[in-house]
């Protein structure tokens, strides 16, 4: 994974050559208005012209322009006649270039003509970018390529006629969106194609393009920051990415049936609710919550759109362009405290966003230039590509901190899980040993007991006091032995129920693995078990084939095996001993494990029943069988042995019939 300082230096790679590219832009700017009026730039091939005869009308036709005067291109409205809206009528007179081939086609460029513009040549229309009436195209941010029908040229004495439908500077937010034309030029289509294509990449794709990750990037950060949202800073982060690259949709949504000034007064209420999530997002990853704040900052989203409606579409740029300001103090003054708070503990990461704050700043500083005149029209919007740029370096840091947050807690955890399961064994370990110690306790007890009997044996006593002094002393040392083993098996089971169950009660809710779980929980439940039949407590029999039943009809069902179980026909109250239980309840088990794992049933029948004061269980299936490799060798697959062994241990008997096709079948018999 790359760490977060490589991901940072492609956006600043990018912003340096845009800000190449706005230098170039403001230097070609001022030598136009300083150039004097009807001077044609003219290079090998493309004629530039930067000089035009203007009438404001709403006239749909050409109109007579011969009385009227020139004004310089580019003319930006906001600074030549900043109260006009509507349409405005350039006319341009034009040779075809000396160094146009005589077959090639030539077209005309227009960087800028806001918010849309419509072409004639030769009083013939060749050309409109989009709906002229209210509400109108609005493609300010696009540059317009137009190709000149060769029919249609003269061979001196062409006329070009653009109608520019626009607003004024007090019916827009911003002044990038103000009623304007750009210089143009005349030329060759193969090489005004070029420089059409380069300003269209930087002015829209690239735009669209910083959209669409910061949108991927703020959905990421709205699953990832789900868990925190309450006081984590990915939540926040996760809306302001997707509400800026939201900012951007107008250069998708170019025509629609909304008016001009409900559009930017849309556009405008916006802005206090992304630098509010700015605000709380450099906050919140300082680690410093102000809950009053944030509610101020709530009420603030409420309070500029209630104060430009008052203003009115008349007073729109003046009341956006104060809100864009106090907006803009309170995201630098958070800048700054993010700063201020994180530099003693996180200089990683103050230094890693503090040259990003400082392009905010200069971005910032640019857009304010700009929108006060001290600045010119740039060719590209470089505050919305810039900031785009800035929020996904930001949004991929973060994103970068989380996963290696998540790498840290999963070893973390890992490490942990290895320590409790050391735990786990040094306490086996140690029952173990007590164990051991306990069984040699018993056998000296045992010992003890045997030579008292032997001196007993040996000692002159009358012969009637002889045998009942030995029954007695024999009845001591059972009473003594059968109290240590009470005893002992009682410390045993409350030492694995409060020690060893306890430990694995928290693996099986806090291990995330769910193998881990699995086998934690399937550990749980032997240990309970052993523990039932360590306490020696007996149990009822019809609540242990109860308890057989639940058990068995889940894990078959869980596996897609039919069960039919038949239980015991009548009322009973005898009980079954402790140990007996827990013998009979692990060669069940033993014996459904193999169905599932091994047999390839589809069904599984149980029948359970007391004759003649024994207890028979019967288990069968209809598998495919135990192989004919095995015939004779019972004892030595599918656990046979052990079902049998603890039959054996119970005084009982396990038998097993089996086929090659026709299913397997398991007796147990056992007395009560």
């Amino acid at each position: 994974m790359a760490s977060p300082a490589a991901l940072l230096d492609f956006p600043r790679i990018v912003l340096a050559a845009v800000s190449a590219a706005r230098l170039l832009a403001q230097w070609v700017s001022i030598v136009s208005l300083t150039a004097p009026l009807a001077v044609w730039a003219q290079g090998d091939a493309v004629t530039s012209i930067y000089e035009a005869r203007v009438l404001l009308s709403n006239d749909t036709a050409v109109p007579d322009m011969a009385l009227q005067g020139s004004t310089p291109l580019p003319d930006d409205w906001a600074e030549s006649r900043p109260r006009a809206s509507g349409t405005a009528w350039y006319r341009v007179a034009f040779e075809k270039p000396p160094a146009a081939a005589q077959d090639e086609l030539l077209a005309l460029y227009i960087e800028r003509a806001c918010s849309n513009v419509e072409v004639y040549l030769n009083r013939e229309r060749i050309f409109v970018s989009g709906r002229m009436d209210e509400p109108s195209t609005r493609n300010c941010h696009y540059p317009q390529l137009v190709p000149l029908p060769a029919a249609m040229l003269r061979s001196d004495g062409n006329v070009l006629d653009l109608r520019v439908q626009g607003n004024g500077l007090h019916r827009v937010a911003a002044v990038q969106r103000a009623a304007g034309l750009s210089a143009l030029k005349i030329g060759p289509l193969s090489v005004l194609a070029d420089e059409h294509g380069a300003q269209h990449f930087w002015s829209v794709t690239a735009v669209q393009a910083s959209a669409g990750v910061l949108l991927v990037l703020g959905v990421v950060m709205l699953v990832l920051g789900w868990p925190g949202r309450r006081d984590g800073h990915e939540w926040v982060l996760g809306w302001l990415l997707i509400g800026w690259s939201v900012m951007s949709l107008r250069l998708w949504l170019r025509d629609t049936p909304l008016d001009n000034a409900l559009v930017e007064f849309v556009g405008s209420s916006g802005l206090s609710l992304l630098a509010a999530l700015a605000v709380v997002f450099l906050l919140r990853y300082a680690r410093w919550t102000f809950r009053p704040f944030e509610l101020f900052l709530l009420f603030q989203c409420l309070l500029m759109p209630m104060t430009m409606l008052l203003g009115g579409p008349n007073r729109l740029h003046l009341m956006s362009s104060i809100w864009s300001f106090l907006l803009s103090i309170q995201v630098l003054a958070a800048m700054g405290l993010f700063m201020a708070l994180a530099w003693p503990q996180r200089r990683a990461d103050s230094l890693a966003l503090a040259p990003l704050f400082a392009v905010v700043v200069g971005l910032l500083l640019a857009e304010f230039a700009v929108q006060r005149h001290l600045l010119g029209m740039p060719p590209v919007d470089v505050t919305q590509l810039g900031l785009s740029l800035v929020l996904v370096a930001v949004g991929l840091r973060v994103l970068v901190q989380f996963a290696s947050a998540l790498q840290a807690q999963g070893a973390s955890a890992l490490a942990q899980h290895r320590a409790q399961k050391q735990a786990l064994e040094a306490r086996l370990a140690d029952l173990t040993t007590r164990h051991d110690n306990t069984a040699a306790e018993l056998a000296t007890v045992r010992a003890d007991a045997d030579r008292a009997r032997e001196r007993k044996r040996t000692a002159p006593m009358p012969l009637e006091h002889n045998a009942e002094a030995e029954r007695q002393l024999a009845h001591l040392a059972e009473l003594r032995v059968e109290q240590v083993t009470a005893q002992e098996r009682k410390r045993i089971a409350a030492d694995l129920h409060d020690d060893l169950g306890a430990k694995l009660l928290t693996i099986v809710h806090t291990s995330e693995s769910d193998q881990i779980s699995t086998l934690a929980r399937e550990a749980l439940e032997e240990m309970r078990l052993s523990v039932r039949g360590l306490s020696g407590k007996p149990m009822r029999l019809a609540d242990a084939v109860a308890d057989w039943r639940a058990e068995t009809v889940a894990r078959l069902s869980q596996a897609g095996i039919e069960i039919d179980w038949r239980g015991l026909t009548e009322e009973t109250d005898q009980r079954l001993a402790a140990r007996s239980l827990v013998q009979t309840t692990r060669i069940l088990r033993e014996a459904i494990s193999n169905i599932i794992k091994h047999s390839g049933a589809s069904q599984c029948k149980v029948r359970c029943g007391i004759r003649e004061n024994e207890f028979g269980l019967v288990v069968q299936d209809n598998g495919n069988g135990i192989s004919m490799d095995l015939d004779g060798q019972l004892d030595r697959g599918h656990g046979m042995a052990s079902m049998k062994n603890r039959a054996k241990q119970m005084q009982g008997q396990c038998l097993v019939e089996s086929g090659p096709g026709y299913g397997t079948v398991i007796r147990l018999t056992l007395p009560l």
